[in-house]
């Protein structure tokens, strides 16, 4: 069992200069702290010396998983850093995450850090691991801040970034679509992409849960817009490609990820699966928000999860270019074994989409298969935290992108603003 250490060394001296390691016998853990006056905010750079060397031939290629505990003493995975090839000391990338994420306010709430060597089965071996506090950590390059397990140990600076300090003036709105068309098969069996397995979560909810976990801490209330796609309602059985998955045309927002994934199971037991599968109604609907806002002051995120059999293409492409002006961001996970060349185009990293002659502005499309990211050996913790890992990682900056578009300095804190006469009602 790894229990961990804090050394005090009253003969060593850390001061707080950001991005310089300073020399120290063994190996330690430097901070220093930056906190945005709006929104809680910090930004992290972790580099580690002589962690274990796990791989025969070469050297490790760790990364790190970042845990927030809960109430019940479990632990809910909030980042994951990439991994550092071939290196015992790894210096990894900067990245930004909100306080309560780490901690959910309360500052001496346990964070647990844990330490792999990536391997390319998947089958990734433990390194070690270390446990702090956001208090701990807020004290900034000190001698409390220097962590030892076994031989594991971290340098850590905290730096501000340009997402930090526009996400300390910026409300991220949060909506999930969810594809309720025939193709995905009967829920009721076994072979359904949405079947309801009592034992374990199928691919949509893990990929739900996976990305929501993480973008959930971005959005203040924690009401969010869930809606359905390609299905018969009842009672009259027509077809609907924006229904409100808790059912209630006036209020279509459920109460975090536990709202969503239940008015999800809800929606499965009174709907019936159709068709076609339509993205454009979905994409126009968030839309129509984003347009009512374009100050920098709200910023818009829709995950569409989706079996990747579209029939509206040549539709969806004019409703992504015209979205591209827009605070606007589209995370699309595929699940199922369905080829998803519509979905890598729509994706646009190779080739930019365009529709009628006309090329989108940005890039704001994010696509991941999510078989993907099935893990082996049933690691599903580290799997659905490369997920969320890979899927927004393009969503700081598409972000940053239409702030600069548009002129909007970091920490240029808008008017508060509602949209007039803009219902949040779904179209049914």
């Amino acid at each position: 069992t790894l229990k961990l250490k804090i050394r005090v060394c009253s003969l060593c001296y850390l001061y707080l200069l950001p991005s310089i390691f300073l020399p120290f016998s063994a190996c330690s853990l430097f901070l220093s702290f930056f906190l945005s006056t709006s929104q809680d905010c910090a930004t992290m750079q972790f580099c580690a010396n002589k962690l274990d060397k796990k791989d025969f031939f070469g050297r490790s290629d760790p990364f790190m998983v970042f845990y927030r505990s809960n109430e019940d003493g479990t632990f809910t995975i909030c980042h994951k850093t990439e991994v550092v090839k071939n290196t015992l000391n790894p210096v990894w990338q900067p990245f930004t995450i909100p306080v309560r994420a780490l901690c959910n306010g309360d500052y001496d709430r346990s964070i647990k850090v844990e330490v792999y060597d990536w391997d390319r089965d998947g089958s990734h071996d433990f390194i070690g691991e270390f446990t702090t506090s956001y208090r701990e950590l807020s004290r900034g390059q000190s001698q409390f801040n220097v962590y030892e397990v076994s031989s594991l140990n971290f340098h850590l600076i905290f730096l501000p970034s340009p997402l930090s300090l526009s996400l300390s003036s910026t409300q991220i709105h949060f909506t999930v679509a969810i594809d309720f068309t025939a193709s995905n098969g009967n829920p009721s069996q076994s072979t359904s992409l949405h079947y309801m397995n009592p034992y374990q979560m199928n691919a949509y909810a893990m990929a739900l849960k996976a990305v929501g976990e993480i973008i959930q801490d971005y959005d203040s209330d924690k009401m969010f817009p869930a809606l359905g796609f390609g299905a018969k309602l009842p009672p009259d059985g027509r077809v609907s490609h924006e229904f409100p998955l808790n059912g209630n045309v006036d209020n279509p927002y459920c109460n975090g990820m536990e709202g969503i994934l239940e008015a999800y199971h809800e929606s499965l037991k009174t709907v019936q699966l159709y068709g076609p599968t339509n993205f454009a109604p979905i994409i126009n609907h968030v839309a129509r928000y984003a347009a009512a806002v374009q100050d920098g002051s709200q910023y818009f995120v829709l995950l569409i999860i989706t079996d990747g059999v579209i029939s509206d293409m040549a539709q969806t492409k004019e409703a992504i270019v015209n979205a591209a002006k827009l605070p606007m961001s589209i995370i699309i996970v595929g699940v199922g074994q369905a080829e998803f060349d519509a979905m890598v185009e729509l994706d646009g990293d190779d080739v930019r989409i365009s529709s009628r002659g006309k090329l989108a502005e940005r890039d704001i499309v994010q696509f991941v298969p999510f078989r993907d990211y099935m893990d082996r050996t049933g690691n599903h913790v580290l799997s659905m935290a490369r997920l969320a890992k890979d899927v927004l990682a393009e969503i700081p900056d598409q972000l940053i992108l239409y702030m600069k578009s548009r002129g909007i300095k970091p920490n240029q804190t808008p008017p508060d603003y509602s949209p007039p006469g803009l219902s949040p009602t779904p179209t049914v």
